[in-house]
């Protein structure tokens, strides 16, 4: 097991009893270099036209964060809930103006992290949970969220914090992974249980694309609208990330041995299609 840290084995330990919070433990343990993340510095699995190429990586990540931004209005207060490493900051305040920008995150050591991005963003780091922001009643114009709503305790409870953070007309958008179905056989669930306690998720996060729209529309927003996208975005960042595991990456050997087993478990959710990728916008009345 050598490259392991002491964050590593936190994060193993959270695995068999879960704390307070263990998306924190799953991230600092990732760290703010994985030699697996798609783009350096990103922490999206990208949006991708191509295969899955390393030439597109980039290009990719910026892509799923530029789309999922191009549903909010421009000009208005933005915040971005779990907003990983800051990577995604600078592409909101390019593409929509915002006359302010709040990041939220609840690791305080990633705000940190991504503190030049934020300030090149013109970004005010928040630490804040996404199911009681801290922000007052209709501040917001537009809500977005990358990756992060299946770590949230609840995503009833976020829609709800949505609900009332956004102006009338404010618009949420988010991406996201539902579970579209249960394990059959004990090989499936042996990967889906693993997938929930390694990413520090909750049995509640599993949710199919149908539920998730009905949790927002159980919170009162309205136009809910779910995409589901797993070819462009889960299929090509498996592909890539195979082809970097079978070129001996320079990386220490207990990461590679972990990243091989998570990457086989996470091929077999979606070669049966347990998973999917969503995007999902919604309004506020």
């Amino acid at each position: 097991m050598t490259g392991w840290t002491s964050q590593n084995v936190r994060h193993v330990a959270e695995m068999l009893k879960q704390g307070r919070n263990p998306t924190a433990r799953v991230y600092e343990s990732i760290g703010s270099d994985c030699f697996l993340a798609i783009a350096p510095g990103w922490l999206n699995l990208g949006l991708w036209d191509g295969p899955g190429s390393e030439d597109e990586a980039p290009q990719a990540c910026h892509r799923l964060v530029e789309t999922t931004a191009a549903e909010l209005p421009a000009g208005g207060v933005i915040v971005d809930i779990g907003n990983g490493l800051g990577a995604s900051d600078p592409v909101i305040a390019q593409l929509l103006h915002p006359r302010r920008l709040v990041a939220v995150n609840i690791a305080e050591w990633q705000l940190a992290a991504g503190r030049d991005r934020l300030t090149a963003a013109a970004a005010a780091p928040v630490v804040g949970d996404a199911v009681r922001l801290p922000f007052a009643d209709g501040t917001a114009d537009g809500i977005i969220s990358v990756e992060a709503a299946f770590h949230f305790r609840s995503r009833r409870a976020f829609f709800d914090e949505c609900y009332r953070v956004l102006r009338p007309g404010g618009v949420l958008s988010i991406t996201d992974i539902a579970t579209e179905r249960w394990p059959r056989d004990p090989v499936e669930l042996i990967c889906g249980v693993t997938a929930l306690r390694v990413f520090g998720m909750r049995r509640n996060a599993a949710m199919t694309a149908l539920q998730i729209t009905e949790a927002a529309h159980a919170a009162g927003l309205v136009d809910v609208e779910a995409t589901a996208c797993g070819e462009r975005v889960i299929a090509p960042a498996l592909r890539l990330t195979a082809a970097r595991l079978s070129s001996a990456p320079a990386a220490p050997t207990g990461h590679r041995i972990a990243a091989r087993v998570l990457l086989w478990q996470a091929e077999l959710l979606w070669r049966e299609r347990i998973i999917d990728y969503l995007l999902l916008r919604a309004v506020r009345p």
